[in-house]
């Protein structure tokens, strides 16, 4: 163990310089920082909602627009089921009106199997209990009404259900659009069957986390209806199966465009999209690109409808209606609308992201300020300074000239872990100092072992260099054991927790990870290049 391999040598020293690097933008004031080379203004530590304030909003799913795409679903399975009856059912005026889903069957004597074939479209609603179902409650109820409609009205207690799931996936949406890293601290929390609260730490506008939120974010590609005239459009006569959309960028183009109602594509296809310029007008654009399913559907589209326009639609706004020159298999393309380079890169976000499954109503919006703030963190400060002192005076009392050692090692320690939150852009939260004053008090915990373990050594009348070599060997099963179940403790926290409890875990693993590396490498080339220096008769421990 004295003799210590290069490469665990430049590991320490190459770790350690670039742990100042990316920590000293956050120790030094900002007239020094201001100062400092490009390359050392790097990322800082982000400050949690309950230090600095930020942004709060309550949203709401829109159930009506929740109720209205499931019934438009509806009408489409009703019409299949009757399409797919032996033999097949005639029918006409497939749609939603009201509450319901409406389908007319025009033979009278072909209704007693349009309503058995409607019924056996009906599910039990899955309330999520033990053991499967939700009892007898039913997603849909089947009436027949004069003149030969079928009926389909969704029930309550299957609408609370849609609810409760529209807000699940919103909350996973959310949080890819705010926080993709898991590390920002953003709380995304549900209330009740259909609202969610947000908080984003560092978000001083409202406004502006409202807009990259509430976007429903559904993209969509149609083709467009070559039988309805400008002027029937624009005197809104629009046949069954097309719909009017206006161009979502009027300064650029006026009016809108008659497409088909089905989308040919979906935008859940999609497996990235990123900003970028176009090569020959140094425009903002943004580039997409499908899976599999997508790339396939995608070829075949623009194969069969060459030299013919289809429209790129987002939240039922024509974005750009392109003509399609030649098919298109590679499976990616790019979206042009007048973008400015942010709406660009807001655009790429929200479609990496996702769709919402419902808009999203905000209820209230308001901006926090941080009421503990500035006296938390001089609080917290003064406690990490108090530990730190306390286990330096604690390690040099027990250990003598090894404590200082650690205590050298206990201060690289502190500077990774500055910078590895600094990096991975992490929040600090309250409870994050919390773990980050407990990692500090834990960090010298693998010193520990390692000196008893070289006193016991040195008792048993070991040579100083066999004491320090068993010192390393046989206590490290003992760190690994240790650390290693904090480090599982702490994924679970992260992984089941939100907010400031995900903090907690993430800076309580951050510190782990940094104090076997600094107690276990840093230690040990210190007392080997000690050792080299002194050749002592007997360890001074």
């Amino acid at each position: 163990m004295l003799q210590v391999a290069r490469w665990r040598i430049v590991l320490v020293l190459v770790t350690t310089v670039l742990g100042i690097i990316f920590a000293l933008p956050n120790l030094a004031p900002p007239s020094v920082l201001n100062a400092l080379p490009a390359f050392l203004r790097g990322p800082t530590i982000n400050l949690g909602l309950d230090l600095r304030g930020g942004s709060h909003l309550l949203l709401e799913v829109d159930v009506a627009t929740l109720r209205r795409q499931r019934l438009e679903q509806i009408s489409d399975n009703l019409g299949t089921a009757l399409r797919d009856a032996t033999p097949r059912i005639a029918y006409s005026g497939r749609g939603v009106s009201g509450d319901a889903a409406r389908i007319r069957v025009l033979n009278e004597a072909d209704m007693p199997r349009a309503l058995a074939a409607a019924r056996a479209l009906v599910n039990p609603v899955n309330t999520g209990a033990i053991g499967g179902g939700g009892g007898n409650e039913q997603d849909l109820t089947i009436t027949q009404a004069e003149g030969g409609i079928i009926e389909a009205r969704i029930t309550d207690s299957a609408l609370r259900q849609l609810a409760r799931q529209a807000v699940g996936q919103s909350i996973e949406v959310i949080r890819r659009r705010i926080d993709p890293s898991g590390v920002a601290e953003v709380t995304i929390v549900r209330q009740g069957d259909d609202r969610i609260v947000v908080q984003a730490p560092g978000v001083s506008d409202p406004e502006q986390l409202s807009r990259r939120i509430g976007q429903t974010a559904r993209l969509t590609f149609h083709l467009l209806d070559p039988n309805v005239s400008p002027e029937d459009a624009a005197a809104g006569r629009v046949p069954p199966g097309a719909v009017f959309m206006q161009y979502a960028n009027q300064e650029q183009f006026q009016g809108g465009i008659v497409v088909r109602r089905r989308p040919a594509l979906a935008g859940d296809m999609l497996t990235d999209a990123q900003p970028r310029f176009e090569q020959q007008s140094n425009q903002p654009i943004v580039s997409f690109r499908f899976n599999q399913n997508g790339a396939r559907i995608f070829c075949r589209l623009t194969t069969e409808n060459v030299d013919k326009p289809f429209a790129i639609v987002l939240d039922d706004r024509v974005l750009t209606a392109p003509v399609i020159n030649e098919p298109i298999c590679g499976g990616s393309g790019q979206i042009s609308g007048g973008f400015t380079p942010e709406r660009a890169n807001e655009l790429a976000v929200l479609l990496r992201a996702g769709a919402l499954p419902a808009p999203l109503t905000i209820i209230e919006r308001r901006s926090v300020t941080a009421e503990l703030g500035q006296d938390a963190i001089n609080n917290g400060a003064f406690a990490g300074v108090l530990a730190g002192l306390a286990t330096l005076v604690f390690m040099v009392l027990a250990y003598g000239l090894f404590g200082i050692f650690a205590c050298i090692a206990l201060v690289v320690n502190g500077i990774l872990i500055i910078a590895a939150m600094s990096i991975f852009g992490a929040a600090l939260t309250l409870p994050g100092i919390a773990g980050l004053i407990l990692t500090i008090a834990m960090a010298v915990d693998a010193n520990v072992l390692i000196y008893e373990r070289m006193r016991d050594e040195q008792r048993m009348g070991r040579s100083p260099a066999l004491a320090i070599d068993a010192g390393f060997g046989r206590a490290m099963i003992t760190i690994i054991d240790a650390n290693l179940t904090t480090i599982l403790a702490a994924l679970i926290l992260f992984q089941f927790g939100v907010g400031p409890v995900r903090g907690f875990a993430w800076t309580l693993s951050i510190g782990v990870i940094t104090s076997v590396f600094t107690a276990v490498l840093v230690t040990q080339l210190l007392i080997a290049w000690w050792f080299r220096a002194a050749r002592p008769k007997r360890l001074p421990i």
